[in-house]
């Protein structure tokens, strides 16, 4: 694999990092280096239930911008470690069965120490005609450790509560543009929020940002309405992943490459109409191509976020992603990066005047 340049080993080393809902402290610990490269101490906060925040002061008497990436990871707990050391487990998040069997993933004890393990997955040759017709079961699924029994995998350390997340190492692929990791669901989103901080850091803008690393989004959006609560923000931003549908049995809508996606709805919001135009009136102006993009099923940290208070103007920000909520997530370099452009120039221009407007016309 070719040497990686800067900004992708950055990247490298935020989506390689273990941290599932409720389990983000490594996840934060590497933001708060990253925030306090930009601002000061003092300008960082914290959230009752880990979420964190840097503040980026433009004009003190400015509107108050919230840009919110979620900083946790599909995974699991385990809850069980049966007589001959497999380990049974809870989802938590959305997993579908098919993209579990035979996957590498990682548990961590208490103390830290990581151990590899493998998802249990019966060969065809053992399967029953009606067994290779249906999904597999997640009730019935188990972790191998590689240990001949439970006393030997609670001599490791492993127990009920530990922290298990997928394992794959982040890497460009042919064309080193399209990036693949592991936990692209969202650490692409906190990646975002450090990059535009720091582009931020020695330029004026109208307006008080704050850059949130948030907690327990796969679980019900929760970090980001603690996070607003405390901010009280006049404007929220979500920066997340979205769907690609750019592969065989899609409708080709959303692409790799084109731009990233600016969503209209999803299940948890409606994205704020004025706002909406608001930014892509400054995507025009600024000659960055962005995409129009909806969501069924599934929601963003702007969901609770615009319900905090008295309501806040939120919309969603998401790079089109293949294969999410899977080991193996592609994304677009060009994305990320007109991402970063476009937020900047949006905060640049968001002064009180333009908020009022969004707000209340």
């Amino acid at each position: 694999m070719a040497k990686l340049d800067s900004e992708m080993q950055f990247l490298k080393q935020l989506t390689e990092i273990n941290g599932i809902s409720g389990h983000e402290g490594q996840v934060r610990i590497f933001l708060e280096k990253q925030f306090s490269e930009i601002v000061s101490k003092n300008d960082l906060s914290y959230d009752g239930l880990g979420s964190i925040t840097a503040k980026k002061t433009g004009l003190a008497s400015g509107p108050k911008i919230m840009i919110s990436g979620h900083m946790d990871e599909i995974g699991m707990i385990v809850t069980k470690i049966t007589d001959e050391g497999f380990l049974r487990f809870q989802t938590i998040g959305g997993w579908w069965s098919q993209v579990m069997l035979a996957e590498q993933f990682t548990v961590t004890t208490s103390k830290g120490k990581v151990f590899h393990a493998v998802m249990g997955s019966k060969p065809p040759h053992l399967l029953s005609a009606d067994e290779l017709k249906i999904p597999a079961n997640i009730e019935e699924m188990y972790l191998d450790l590689g240990v001949k029994d439970k006393a030997e995998a609670e001599k490791l350390g492993i127990e009920v509560g530990n922290m298990i997340a997928p394992y794959i190492e982040f890497r460009e692929l042919a064309n080193p543009k399209f990036l693949l990791g592991k936990a692209w669901d969202n650490r692409i989103g906190c990646a975002i929020v450090v990059e535009v901080l720091k582009r931020l850091k020695n330029e004026s803008h109208p307006n008080i940002v704050y850059g949130v690393g948030s907690v327990q989004e796969e679980i019900g959006l929760r970090g980001a309405k603690t996070s607003a609560q405390m901010i009280k923000p006049d404007i929220c931003l979500a920066l997340d992943v979205g769907i690609a549908k750019d592969t065989p049995g899609t409708d080709m809508s959303i692409k790799l490459g084109d731009g990233p996606g600016i969503l209209v709805y999803d299940s948890a919001l409606i994205g704020h109409l004025g706002l909406r135009e608001f930014v892509v009136k400054v995507a025009k102006e600024e000659k960055i191509p962005y995409q129009l993009d909806f969501l069924k099923h599934g929601g963003t940290d702007a969901g609770t976020a615009s319900l905090t208070n008295s309501g806040v103007p939120s919309m969603s920000f998401c790079l089109p992603t293949r294969y999410i909520h899977s080991h193996t997530s592609i994304l677009h370099r060009d994305d990320y990066e007109n991402a970063i452009k476009l937020i900047v120039a949006v905060i640049k221009k968001m002064d009180r005047e333009a908020v009022n407007k969004i707000t209340f016309d």
